[in-house]
């Protein structure tokens, strides 16, 4: 079933998060007609290569075309309009930007997954419940009015401020007539008069003039309130969602109302800094006893500017953290001498800043690393799909300065990818006689030197920004806190359904839950240690916990995939529960879990009953990422043989658990069909004859020395021509033979 179908399935609650992502940038009507391609490609490798996304965009736009046709023939002429649309808008939105379209297509797709992960929970977690407060929700909407509501006060004063303009002309001209007049004139009754009404205009002057200074500084103490509480908040929940959505956690969005927010205030902000002015251009013309805009006018001015530096400084941030491309779902995680990426976005969208602001990057100041690359550049309107006045660094690596690199030989590999690093940028705006200095900096991130320091690095990250809220806290490891196990759990949940394509169930995260903590009792409350998940061995093994699941993310990615989107692998079951779970199912019922005792191996189960009526089960040896590379493990599902005292060799795997026939379930995965083999060619003795692997176990009678060397030995030619008489007219070359115990 492809993943859009299951996204279908959901319940109403989570059909509405799947709408929430989708609207023009990517339609979800070219999502549902075009399920199956959309989710055959790599957009998360696209979204980092601009050469692979813009064949994925012209392919995109041919299979609309081809969806075009096809309604045409159906004469649907609503469907007809509405694609010709959508493909108007996707290629004049992405023509000069198709990594953008692949950064969203990726997202979606991501966000989909992680829906229908939770979805299969019991409960949402944590994490995620807090993130989707409605209190939050509520102010989000509450600041959007609050905003609009400013902006018309400030419009309405200006119409204040013009009137008040309009007024003093008609006093200004009143007064000068009355002053050209002789001096015989000015004694006339008629002109005492005009004295008085004049004094009545300057009476009505000094109030509108208070009035409008009145109704500024009401604008004034609204925005300054606003951004005070409810919209600095509202930032810092952005980042703090972008922090959860960088390990895997939900999309994190609401950057483009929040740029809005910000653009109209800076807009509101400049407006009232231009009556300002206008009331000073007032002032030079006339003034009197007991004017307010001398008084006031210089203390408003300065409350603007401060405003506007400060909104300024909090509008620049990093839209998308530093990433590798070549590891897109690994952020902050930067190797040496490797490209990496990073995104800004200015909030304060103002045209008159388009490619007039330089941002330079440097890496933080302990003189270890610098930046090579491109690291100067302007913001621009142009290169993003929504017009945001942003700037994207494609081309900055990080390089070691050779100073340090003689002490490097003396860190271990947990002091390495403990320390953190920061991305700093900087920039100048020069706008309307201010000049405001911006800095800003990425989350932390770690410096890698070896790939193979990626896992314990990416560990780093997940604890960092789960555990605290903190942008810039590079001594963090220090002295790392603990994490809520339930919390953990949760993210670990977010490290399948985000890398794998598939989020874990409860009883998966709790046979994690025992494994972290060694018993089985409630984990709700119960606080684990960073030692305890990635730098303390498992009881008995050589690897930590985080090593070991970590090894389980790659097998799955690299040689299981298909397998584990379709929930066809329990996973995560010790050996005692699959027991309790197999013993009453029909023989030949099997299960699939990774091994506890080997690295990123995968291993089966089933039970067998004996003629005595005792149920027995049989666990294959765990097949690890060599095995598989040479043979797929749906193949290997298919083929597996046992032989029982030299017994015909038969598949002992008939269902899967609970009573799923197997070739219904892995049947569609199998790469060819046993007998599909090709043929000797013509030629004789230029053909080759063809083989096929086989893996074949052999179960020891209870009679037998079991384990003993021999057992480790190639087949017997009695025992491979038994093999060849009732597998398959082809010949076998080689059978990978395993080993079998009985219990």
């Amino acid at each position: 079933m492809s993943q859009w179908s299951q996204v279908q399935q959901l319940e109403i609650k989570f059909l509405e998060q799947v709408d929430q992502f989708y609207d023009d940038n990517f339609p979800m009507e070219i999502r549902h007609l075009l399920a199956q391609w959309i989710e055959s490609q790599d957009w998360e490798a696209a979204s980092n290569n601009e050469a692979m996304a813009t064949i994925l965009l012209q392919n995109l736009l041919i299979q609309v075309d081809e969806q075009l046709d096809r309604v045409s023939q159906e004469k649907n002429l609503l469907l007809i309009h509405n694609l010709k649309r959508i493909r108007k808008l996707l290629q004049g939105k992405y023509h000069g930007n198709p990594m953008h379209i692949a950064v969203i297509i990726s997202n979606c797709l991501r966000e989909e997954r992680r829906i229908l992960a939770a979805a299969s929970m019991p409960v949402q977690g944590p994490l995620e419940k807090s993130l989707q407060n409605s209190v939050v929700s509520e102010r989000q909407r509450n600041v959007e009015h609050k905003v609009s509501a400013i902006k018309n006060s400030a419009q309405m004063t200006d119409q204040d401020v013009k009137y008040l303009e309009d007024l003093q002309e008609e006093f200004d001209f009143r007064y000068k007539t009355i002053q050209s007049l002789e001096q015989s004139d000015k004694n006339s009754v008629l002109i005492k008069q005009e004295m008085l009404a004049l004094q009545a205009m300057l009476n009505t002057l000094d109030y509108k003039r208070k009035e409008v200074l009145s109704k500024i500084g009401r604008v004034i103490h609204e925005i300054d309130m606003l951004m005070s509480n409810m919209l600095t908040e509202e930032l810092l929940d952005w980042k703090r969602r972008q922090q959860i959505a960088c390990i895997g956690g939900p999309l994190h969005g609401g950057l483009d109302q929040l740029q809005n927010c910000f653009t109209l205030l800076a807009e509101s902000l400049f407006q009232v800094r231009r009556q300002l002015e206008k009331l000073d251009e007032l002032l030079t013309r006339l003034t009197y006893d007991g004017d307010p805009i001398p008084v006031q006018r210089p203390q408003l001015l300065e409350k603007v500017n401060f405003l506007l530096y400060n909104l300024f400084r909090n509008s620049f941030v990093v839209e998308r953290q530093p990433c590798m491309p070549t590891h897109p779902q690994r952020p902050m995680v930067l190797k040496t001498l490797i490209q990496f990426t990073v995104k800004l976005r200015l909030l304060i969208k103002l045209p008159e800043l388009n490619y007039q602001i330089r941002v330079k990057a440097t890496i933080d100041n302990n003189r270890r690393f610098v930046l090579c690359g491109t690291h100067v550049k302007a913001m621009n309107m142009d290169e993003s799909a929504n017009g945001s006045l942003s700037v994207e660094f494609r081309h900055l690596q990080p390089k070691e300065m050779k100073s340090s690199a003689g002490s490097k030989g003396n860190e271990g590999p947990h002091m390495v990818t403990e320390e953190l690093h920061s991305i700093s940028f900087e920039t100048q705006v020069c706008l309307y006689g201010l000049t405001i200095n911006l800095e800003t900096s990425s989350l932390p991130v770690v410096m890698i030197s070896n790939v193979s320091q990626l896992p314990n690095a990416w560990a780093s990250i997940i604890w960092y920004n789960l555990s605290t809220n903190d942008p810039q806290n590079l001594s963090f490891f220090n002295n790392p806190p603990a994490a809520t196990l339930s919390q953990l759990l949760e993210v670990l949940s977010w490290q399948f359904s985000s890398y794998v394509g598939r989020g874990l169930n409860s009883e998966q995260l709790n046979m994690l839950a025992e494994k972290l903590m060694g018993q089985q009792v409630s984990y709700n409350d119960y606080q684990l240690s960073w030692a305890k998940f990635c730098k303390e061995h498992l009881p008995g093994k050589s690897f930590t916990f985080w090593v070991w699941l970590e090894a389980i993310l790659d097998l799955i990615k690299k040689h299981i995939l298909p397998l584990w989107i379709d929930g066809y692998v329990m996973g995560f079951v010790s050996k005692e529960k699959e027991r309790i779970l197999l013993k009453d199912k029909t023989p030949g019922t099997f299960l699939l879990r990774f091994s506890e005792s080997n690295l990123g191996g995968i291993t089966f189960t089933w039970v067998d009953q004996l003629e005595n009526g005792d149920v027995t089960f049989h666990s294959v040896e765990p097949y690890n990422k060599g095995r598989l590379s040479a043979l797929p493990f749906a193949d290997i599902l298919r083929d597996y043989k046992v032989i029982m005292a030299d017994n015909v060799p038969e598949n002992p795997l008939k269902y899967l658990y609970p009573d799923i026939p197997k070739d219904k379930a892995f049947g569609k995965h199998y790469s060819c069909q046993p007998n599909e083999v090709s043929k000797p060619s013509d030629g004789g003795g230029k053909g080759y004859v063809p083989s096929v692997f086989i893996p074949v176990s052999k179960i020891l009678n209870d009679s037998t020395d079991p384990h003993s060397p021999s057992d480790l030995l190639p087949m017997s030619p009695s025992v491979y021509a038994v093999l060849r008489e009732h597998l398959s007219p082809t010949v076998i070359e080689t059978a990978v033979c395993c080993k079998l115990f009985r219990t």
